[in-house]
């Protein structure tokens, strides 16, 4: 008998559903904040104290003209054509500080996870060890007292 056919909806659901789907979803967002953030740092902290301390250059300025922009009056008959080297410094600048953020991030849950894993390991060695098993002799002796007390207890009630 032929399955029946899942609508399209359906698997789209499933797919949408499943745990690894929603985790990457909630990373993409976070990370897409979290570069905004960071973003902000260098635009707007980083860069302006490093223009300080080079005589308020701008980075995102700094480039290597290669030819001049044609101009015909104020029109611009050409584009100038340069090497913005800026613009990659700041880029640069940001991805160092994102992967530095990553990896701070990444040794604090780790040691956490360490720390919670001691925890788990000192409660587990501090709980009371199972009392251990009596010896099968013993065992053996303590059945057959009780079934001579239970037959001396029948021949007692007959």
């Amino acid at each position: 008998m032929a399955e029946k056919k899942k609508s399209i909806f359906t698997e789209f659901k499933e797919f949408i559903s499943k745990g690894n789907v929603l985790d990457m979803a909630v990373g993409v967002i976070i990370g897409g904040a979290f570069t905004k953030i960071v973003n902000s740092v260098v635009s707007d902290l980083i860069m302006p104290a490093m223009g300080l301390l080079t005589g308020n250059i701008d980075f995102a300025d700094l480039k290597i003209v290669l030819s001049e922009a044609v101009m015909d009056g104020e029109t611009v008959v050409k584009e100038e054509l340069a090497i913005r080297y800026g613009v990659f410094l700041d880029a640069l600048i940001n991805f160092l500080l994102i992967a530095i953020c990553v990896f701070i991030i990444v040794k604090v849950i780790g040691s956490m996870r360490a720390k919670a894993e001691k925890l788990k390991k000192k409660k587990e060695e501090e709980a009371p060890a199972a009392p251990p098993a009596p010896d099968p002799q013993i065992v053996l002796l303590t059945e057959i007292r009780d079934l001579l007390k239970e037959n001396d207890t029948a021949k007692a009630s007959e």
